[in-house]
């Protein structure tokens, strides 16, 4: 082979500050210089052996030693995979070569570039939801790592025990540390089958599973509490009470998937839908209790069932997510006035109707059914498909004490 690389360190030139470390490959004689981003200090670098000094009285510099020195190991093998390959080609190369090549895999094989391409993809799919998730993961991180970036073949297990630790010391609860992981386990699974790194079980000793939390149902008391309600000359709590109502009376159907409910969506006494997150058809008998709501709430001039967004075909997204804002900050004003211990939001109306439905005797199946679950692991049970007249029944059996 023809071409070497050495690992340099470059002090800065003013006093006190940090020096960068540098690659020089040569190549027929030809030498070029790839500098990194990562910032050492004189005392942290071994001049004769070339290498990282060991840190023994910093932790907090020995954290980020150890960091560069794994970030290193990856720059390293990086290169020599791309020398390697020009070899094997049998062809002429230049050192201008190496170093073009070297800057497009680190770029394409970033995290960072790649959960980026990845949100676009979401967003392009519509899934507004995930890719905010995927956003908010990727904002974290980059907190972890200050602004770097990373390369997904310099993910192992010992950086994501280090972002879990950093995590709980911002003290995240679990099940929100867990969030952050499952997202990182998936685009990092994913980037495993793009073959853009090998599979280093990176997550096996993080959390990524769910702790039970604090109780979000609400008993039937409570939300005859809420329904008797005299609220008419507040018309914010009036509107969002009786949104609760509905997604409660809709067998706690989920906030996105009423706001986006049209008015051909009903059809000989039956509303019919897709869930925006499965996707899956569900058919909801038009019971009393819907009905009135669907009245009172109706717009002539709007497509849309209910007047959550308000001007149609305009920034919708947008529309939805402060109509969410302003009724949960609303619910919350209503659960004080019921003197409720729990944070009252539209999605307690699904845990609520999920719970009084299992207190009736409803069987698990038929609740998993009437929810809309796809999976084992949402609903621990999930058998065929139920007679949709069951379902209504369940419904109706459910809301007739109200």
């Amino acid at each position: 082979m023809t071409t070497t690389i050495k690992v340099k360190f470059r002090p800065s030139t003013v006093a006190g500050r940090p020096g960068s470390i540098v690659y020089l490959v040569t190549h027929r004689r030809v030498v070029k210089q790839i500098t990194t981003g990562y910032k050492i200090y004189p005392d942290e670098w071994d001049e004769k052996r070339s290498v990282l000094s060991q840190i023994m009285d910093n932790a907090m510099r020995t954290k980020v030693i150890q960091s560069i020195r794994r970030r290193l190991h990856w720059d390293l093998e990086r290169l020599r995979r791309i020398i390697s390959d020009f070899e094997n080609k049998m062809e002429e190369y230049s050192a201008d070569e190496i170093i073009d090549e070297y800057r497009r895999v680190t770029k394409e094989n970033s995290l960072c570039c790649y959960m980026e391409v990845g949100i676009l993809r979401l967003l392009k799919l519509n899934h507004t939801g995930t890719a905010n998730n995927y956003r908010a993961a990727l904002g974290s991180f980059k907190r972890f790592s200050n602004g770097e970036d990373i390369m997904l073949e310099a993910i192992d297990h010992v950086l994501m025990e280090d972002y879990q630790s950093y995590l709980k010391q911002q003290e995240l609860t679990p099940n929100s540390i867990s969030f952050y992981m499952r997202i990182l386990r998936a685009v990092y699974n994913r980037a495993v089958e793009d073959g853009l790194t090998q599979d280093r079980k990176p997550f096996r000793n993080v959390f990524t599973g769910m702790e039970k939390t604090v109780k979000r149902a609400i008993s039937l008391s409570d939300i005859k509490r809420i329904k008797s309600l005299e609220l008419s000359s507040r018309s914010s709590l009036e509107f969002a009470r009786d949104i609760f109502l509905f997604l409660f009376y809709c067998r706690g159907m989920s906030f996105i998937d009423v706001v986006f409910l049209k008015k051909t969506d009903v059809r000989n006494g039956v509303l019919s839908y897709r869930r925006h997150k499965t996707g899956q058809l569900l058919h909801i008998k038009i019971v009393g209790q819907i009905s009135e709501l669907i009245e009172r709430y109706s717009d002539k001039e709007s497509p849309y069932l209910l007047p959550i967004i308000t001007v149609p075909g305009k920034n919708e997204r947008t529309q939805y997510e402060s109509a969410l804002r302003r009724i949960n900050n609303a619910l919350k004003i209503i659960a004080s006035m019921v003197n409720l211990q729990i944070s009252l939001t539209t999605y307690v109306s699904r845990h609520a109707w999920a719970t009084i439905a299992k207190s009736k005797n409803i069987s698990v199946n038929v609740i998993s059914d009437a929810l809309g679950h796809d999976s084992i692991a949402t609903t621990q049970i999930y058998l065929a498909s139920i007679d949709t007249s069951t379902i209504d029944k369940a419904n109706e059996l459910v809301i007739s004490d109200l």
